[in-house]
């Protein structure tokens, strides 16, 4: 969304009032006085979108994810288990972005581990997601990169399809389930990737049907 640069003449004591609040939410004074002013002249703010988009995906991702606590308007972070030995923990951030362009936010998926065998397992998890899903959507956004892989990192962007906010949550929502499980499939019995490789990628065709994200 557009900003511009207005001068306001203000009481002293507003001023305070707006910084010590400011300061507890952790954003500026301009951006609390813009969602102060939105609020009351019924307008939409980036950080209502984004509340709107999260309260719907807090819905719908259900008992899968064990939801953080959330200290940005545009930040969700999300934790899970693997059923592997000592049950590491994967945690996914989903970053929305403020003003959506050809993107709308941002995923990232990580493990924090010094177990070499288990961040080998990682990356070769989505070295092998990261090749279905560019073959899946070489057809719909050729020449577009959307994940990047580190040893103990997997990025995804989000595409920008002109989803309203519910249907961007369900989609935001059936990605993180289709991963969530693969995953899941993948570490209980890594030897026979291949084996289930028809069928993750069946529940990918699956979500791609309903919702492109």
């Amino acid at each position: 969304m557009k900003k511009s640069v207005y001068s306001l003449v203000l009481m002293d004591d507003v001023i305070k009032a707006v910084d010590e609040k400011a300061y507890r939410l952790g954003t500026s004074r301009s951006n609390l006085i813009n969602q102060i002013l939105a609020a009351e002249l019924s307008c939409i703010t980036p950080e209502m979108r984004m509340r709107d988009i999260f309260g719907s995906l807090t819905e719908h991702i259900g008992r899968s994810f064990q939801i953080q606590q959330q200290r940005s308007a545009s930040l969700m972070t999300m934790r899970t288990a693997l059923e592997y030995k000592y049950r590491p923990t994967i945690s996914y951030r989903v970053e929305l972005d403020r003003s959506p362009d050809v993107f709308i936010g941002t995923l990232r998926v990580s493990v924090r581990t010094m177990n070499e065998k288990l961040i080998e397992m990682f990356g070769a998890f989505f070295l092998y997601w990261s090749a279905m899903e560019s073959e899946r959507l070489a057809k719909i956004m050729p020449d577009t990169e959307l994940s990047d892989i580190t040893p103990m990192t997997f990025t995804r962007k989000f595409l920008n399809t002109g989803l309203d906010d519910e249907n961007t949550a369900c989609a935001i929502s059936s990605y993180l389930d289709a991963l969530n499980g693969a995953l899941k499939t993948y570490f209980a019995d890594p030897a026979c990737l291949q084996d289930h490789s028809p069928w993750l990628e069946e529940q990918y065709r699956s979500m791609l049907e309903k919702y492109i994200i």
